[in-house]
C-alpha cells in the first residue's frame, strides 16, 4: 500500500484551531457544559450504571471509528473541521479527537468501580480538567512538565478538592473523616490529571486513574460499600 499525501486545508481551518496551550474558552465551556448535562441526566435516570456504561462505551467506539474514518477520508474531515473547528484542538485536525477518549474514560470508570467513586472521578474530568487548564495557561509560571504548572496542578487540587467535600457532604454520614477523604482525593484528582503528560489523553487518564485512587483511598477510610 502506498503512504497516504499530506492534507492541505485551507487557512481559515487553522484559525479556528487550537494548540493545547491556548486558553480556549469555548472548549472548555462544552466540555464542563456537556459533561454536566450527561451527569444529570445518568443521575436522573431510571437506569443502572451498567446500562449508561454499556451505552457510553458504544458511543466511545463510535467515536473512534468515525475518527478513523476521516482521518483516511480529506474531504469528511474538511467538513468537520468547518462544523466542529472551534471546540478542536490542532493535534485533533489529523488525528483522534478528544470525545472517544472522554466518553471511554466515563464508560470504564462506571463498569469498574463503586457508584459513588465512579461519580467523583468524572466530576473529575468534567470539572477538574478544565480549571486546572484554565488556570495553568493563564498563571502557569513554575513547570512541573514541559506542558503542565504548578499553578494549573494546584487549581485542580482544590476544585477536587471541593468537588469530593460538598458531594461526600450530600451522600455519606457527616464525620471527621470527610475532611481526610476530601484532601487526599484532591490530590489524586490533581496527580490523576498530571499523568496525561504521558501521551496519554487526559480524558481517559483522570476518570481510570482517580478512580482507582479513590478505590484504594475508600478501603483505607472507608465511605462507601
Amino acid at each position: 500500500m502506498g503512504q497516504s499525501q499530506p492534507q492541505n486545508y485551507d487557512s481559515s481551518f487553522d484559525q479556528v484551531l487550537h494548540k493545547r496551550s491556548d486558553l480556549h474558552m469555548l472548549r472548555k465551556v462544552w466540555h464542563i457544559g456537556t459533561g454536566t448535562l450527561c451527569m444529570v441526566t445518568y443521575l436522573q435516570s431510571s437506569y443502572g450504571k451498567t446500562f449508561w456504561a454499556q451505552l457510553i462505551l458504544a458511543i466511545a467506539l463510535a467515536g473512534f471509528s468515525f475518527d478513523l474514518i476521516r482521518k483516511r477520508n480529506p474531504k469528511m474531515n474538511a467538513i468537520v473541521i468547518k462544523l466542529m473547528g472551534p471546540l478542536m484542538r490542532r493535534s485533533e485536525r489529523e488525528g483522534m479527537s478528544g470525545l472517544p477518549y472522554y466518553a471511554l474514560g466515563c464508560s470504564l470508570a462506571l463498569f469498574f468501580y463503586q457508584k459513588d467513586i465512579g461519580i467523583l472521578s468524572m466530576l473529575f474530568l468534567i470539572f477538574g480538567d478544565p480549571i486546572s487548564s484554565f488556570f495553568g495557561v493563564l498563571y502557569g509560571k513554575d513547570r512541573i512538565f514541559p506542558n503542565k504548572s504548578l499553578q494549573g496542578a494546584v487549581a485542580g487540587f482544590f476544585t477536587c478538592y471541593l468537588i469530593s467535600l460538598f458531594y461526600l457532604m450530600n451522600t455519606t454520614t457527616l464525620s471527621i473523616h470527610i475532611l481526610t477523604f476530601s484532601v487526599i482525593a484532591g490530590l489524586i484528582g490533581s496527580l490523576s490529571e498530571l499523568c496525561s503528560t504521558f501521551n496519554i489523553d487526559d480524558n481517559l487518564t483522570i476518570p481510570v486513574l482517580s478512580g482507582l485512587g479513590l478505590t484504594v483511598l475508600n478501603h483505607f477510610i472507608p465511605l462507601y460499600r
